[in-house]
Parts: structure tokens; sequence; C-alpha cells
């Protein structure tokens, strides 16, 4: 009783503070720097799904939301196996040994999955990992099977970093010939993945020693390759942000293990993850602790001179941890079918831009880390973008920051949770009702979000949006109106009217496919422009977003 009474007090609340109109401002003479188009990199598990009918589909669909290069991560580029995925699983049997303990090298299956990425025009991230079983020195079965696949010696040292080293200049080496250097030279090779836990069964040192033996290699194939590290987790785990500190110090004051020589380092990356959890029947969200992360990371680089201004790739950015972690498994994971996901992500990129400026270092990428499973129920509650072919509401969000462009501009609103409040312990106890603005040539783009942590009904909240700057020389522009919201650009809603079938009709899947792309809220209207400015008012529902594209 006194619980439903809390939440009635709550809702109440929340009208009565919704009732007020939330003015948001954009100035466009206020540039804040570059919109730099960190949404454009994905990554998964499980490499082998590349070349899965899906998944060709879902990697032209990335190519297609962004008018910059996508990039791609995946695991397991150099994991032993029969290409068979499973959970957390897969492989290339890219390296294996004759009778004689010669190296012999089949790059069939990482040619079918690089020959995939280029089919699509994506750009690969070349993860070095993991490790092939005829190197591997953990006394471990080579594979174990989800959910213990971090148990397997597959995620153990080398026995011979020489032969370590050579496998990554000879993987260069082929993927150079085989695509051009002037491609391969596009492309970004991270060394391994989350080795302060057991995703490497080393130590810190061995992972140094790791790094070093792999970028002297691939520098040797492709001396201009752009090689980093160390893909660390979560670092406001303190464990976490020594492992960082301890891998910069060693790039910054040691000689490479492998040659003697200064050791390279391009980019420096890390994970950033929220936790969401049931709280009282709902989803709770955890964006206060994904951008601790990036608060803890950013300010760890950043105390180096040397390396502030080197790309930061957050190699991995999530609002938790586990894409294979079915809401089946952890019934918080539903929120990745509807509309807080994508509320979610927005959030979190103003809050990393925001970051990103507070510490004035380099944010490259926050990677989604996501992608799609084959064969699995429809809308089962994995971290995809993708379910059998049909996008959820997460997809619209990255077509939606691919829409913006050229500078990042100066935005107020009376709805807004101020960075460091969301720092300190998220969004609980009002919306965060905000904007990101960009301006380019004779355009403009706001993308609007209501988000809260709690996934909780609450009344629509009337916005107006003004915006200022416009030329003087203009008086209209034309706007277009892209929403998310439950009933557009939205198949999972779609999905649950028709009584959530799990085999879909020719006629069910044609509606689904139509319901996962963006949608318009409205029609393109003309607007007039009075004194350089533009008043747009609009009803944005909670865990809504809107886009709003303003030309002239």
């Amino acid at each position: 009783m006194f619980r439903k009474l809390a939440l009635l007090l709550c809702t109440l609340s929340t009208v009565a503070a919704s009732a007020q109109t939330i003015q948001i401002q954009v100035d466009l003479d206020k540039p804040l720097g570059a919109d730099k188009p960190i949404t454009s990199w994905f990554g998964y598990d499980e490499s082998n799904y590349t070349t899965m009918t899906h998944g060709r589909e879902l990697l032209r669909e990335l190519h297609d939301t962004s008018p910059v290069p996508v990039y791609i991560r995946a695991h397991h580029l150099l994991t032993s196996g029969d290409g068979v995925p499973e959970l957390k699983w897969s492989s290339t049997n890219v390296y294996t040994l004759d009778a004689k303990g010669h190296p012999v090298y089949d790059f069939k299956i990482i040619d079918g999955i690089f020959d995939a990425y280029q089919q699509a025009g994506v750009r690969p991230m070349v993860e070095l990992g993991f490790m092939p079983e005829a190197l591997a020195s953990g006394p471990a079965p080579y594979k174990v099977s989800y959910p213990r696949t971090l148990d397997g010696s597959v995620q153990s040292p080398p026995k011979d970093y020489a032969a370590w080293g050579e496998l990554c200049r000879t993987l260069a080496a082929h993927l150079v010939a085989r695509y051009g250097h002037d491609q391969a030279a596009q492309w970004y090779w991270e060394v391994w993945n989350e080795p302060n836990i057991p995703y490497w069964h080393g130590t810190q040192q061995e992972y140094d020693k790791l790094y070093d033996f792999a970028v002297a290699g691939v520098r040797a194939a492709l001396p201009e390759a752009r090689v980093g590290g160390p893909a660390t987790t979560s670092p406001r785990d303190p464990k976490a942000v020594a492992f960082l500190n301890a891998f910069l110090q060693h790039v910054a004051h040691d000689k490479s293990a492998a040659n003697g020589q200064p050791i390279p380092l391009d980019f420096i990356s890390f994970h950033a993850k929220g936790e969401p959890k049931i709280i009282d029947g709902h989803v709770r969200m955890g964006l206060d602790k994904e951008l601790r992360d990036a608060d803890k990371g950013f300010a760890a680089i950043a105390d180096y001179p040397q390396f502030r201004n080197l790309p930061i790739i957050l190699s991995e950015a999530d609002p938790e941890g586990c894409a294979a972690c079915s809401a089946k498994e952890n019934p918080a994971n539903n929120y990745r079918n509807g509309t807080l996901y994508p509320a979610y992500t927005a959030a979190a990129l103003k809050g990393l831009f925001d970051l990103q400026d507070r510490h004035q270092v380099n944010l490259l990428a926050m990677l989604s880390w996501s992608f799609e499973f084959e064969g699995k129920d429809y809308f089962q509650g994995f971290r995809t973008l993708a379910t059998n072919g049909i996008d959820k509401p997460i997809m619209n969000v990255f077509r939606m920051a691919g829409l913006m462009s050229g500078q990042r501009v100066a935005t107020t609103s009376t709805g807004q949770i101020p960075l460091d409040q969301i720092l300190s312990s998220g969004v609980q106890h009002a919306p965060d009702i905000d904007a990101l603005a960009t301006h380019a040539d004779r355009s403009a783009a706001i993308l609007l979000w209501n988000y809260q942590d709690d996934d909780l009904p609450a009344a629509d909240a009337p916005t107006s949006v003004t915006v200022h700057g416009i030329p003087a020389d203009v008086h209209r522009v034309l706007l277009q109106h892209d929403r998310i919201d439950a009933t557009h650009s939205n198949a999972y809603t779609t999905w649950k009217a028709m009584g959530s079938p799990q085999q879909p009709t020719p006629a069910q899947y044609a509606q689904l496919k139509a319901a996962g792309q963006l949608q318009s809220l409205t029609s393109p209207e003309w607007l007039d422009v009075t004194s350089g400015s533009v008043m747009i008012p609009l009803t944005l529902p909670r865990q809504a977003l809107s886009l709003l594209r303003l030309s002239w």
C-alpha cells in the first residue's frame, strides 16, 4: 500500500512539474567545438555473426547511419576453432602449428569477415585478440562455454612473445596486401580487451609486453598503423584506473620489450558502463556510472601532457556490461527493446561531450557494444541494434546523430539536470529534458530528449525550443521533425500490438521493418524567422527523443 502511495505521489509531482513549459534556448552564434561523429562506432563479441545474413544486412545499415566512416570492433579475430559462433564466442583458426611446430596461417574466415566490412563500406577497428590455442600458455581448457567463457586459456599470455609479435605482423601484412595500404592505414589497431579483469590471465607487466610485441609486429608491416590500448574496464574502479595509469607510465617511460625502441601509442582506449537494476518492480538505469567512468578516465589521461591530445576511444560505452545476457536472464535488460535505451544514449552523448570539454581531452568515439544475435527470439532483450533483421528503437538514435554536423553550439534548458548532479546521483528525482545542437552551413539540428533513470509512466512535457542566431537575411526556415517514441520509429510497440509473434507473417514482417526506420512526427513545414530567431513548440513524452532539423 505504502509503495503504491509513494508511486502515486511521485506521479502527481511529476505531472505538476511538467505542467510548466520547458524552455530550451539554442544559440547558433556560440560554438562549443566540433560535432565529432563519436557515435559512428559499433562492436560485438561474436565476430562470426559478421558474415551471416542479418549481420551483413546490419553492416550496410550501419554504414548508412552516418556520412562519415563507420568503424566496427569485434572480439575473437585470432581465436582457434571451427568458425561457428556461440554466445560470447567466435573463432577464425588463423594460427596453428604443423607437425614440426612451424606456424600455419589460414586467413579464410578472417578474409570473409573483412570482405564483409569492405562490401558494406565500413572500416575495421582491428582488435588483436584472443590467443590462438597453439600459443596459449594457460593450464585451463582452451574453450569454456557461456557463461564461463572468461575461464578458458584463450585468455592466457602467449607461450612465445616473439611468435605472438610475428602473428600480428603476418596478419597486418596479409590485410595490407589484400585491402591495400591506403585502406589499412585508415584503420585502428587495438591490443586485446579488458586486460585488467579475467579477459587476460596474465599480469600488468605481461600485458605491457603483449602490447609491445603486438604494435612492433603491426608497425613492421604497416609503419603508419594507428595502434593503441589498453581497453581497460570502468575507471571508476580504482584498480582499473591504476592499470590504465601503469600502462601510460610504461609507454611514457619504458622501451619496447620487442625492439628496445620508444613505444608507439596513437590512441588510448578504455570502457565506460552504466548499471541498470530492478527497483520496486521497474528498471532504474545508471547513467551516473557510465559518465563517472568517462570522468575518471579523462582525468587520468589529462594528467599526461604528452598524451592529453591523443584520440580517446571508449571502445565499449554502454548502459551495462553484458550484451549476451538477455532479459530472460536479467529482467532489467528489457530496457534494450524500447525507448529508454535511445533516451539514455542521447543523454550520455551530451554528457560525454561536456566531460571532454571539461577535461580538455580529445574524445574520438563512444563505441556501442551492440550488433545482432542470429537465431534468437524476437525482442529477447539482448543488447542489439536489431532482432531478426528488425531494427530496434536504439538504431534510430544513431540515425539521428548521423544527421547532425558542423559545430556544437550552446544550449540552455529549464529542464536540464546539471552534469555534476548526474555524476553524483544520476537522473532520479526529476527528468533530464535537454538538448544537443549543431550548426553547419545553412542548417542547424537540435536533438531533444526527456530522460529519467526510472522507467515509470509520466505526463508528456510541453516544451518550447527557441533558436537564435539565424542569419539576418533569412526570413523563413524549413523544419523537419523526426521522433522516437511509443508510436514512431519503434518496431517494439508495433510487434507487441501484433500480439508479440515469434513467427510473423510476411505482411507483419514488412510492417515491422518499416516501423523500425526513423520516422517523422510531422510533415516538413516552413517557419517564419523574426529578428534572427524562430520558436518551435512541441510536446515531448517521457523517454522520447526529437530531432529538429532546420535549413535555409
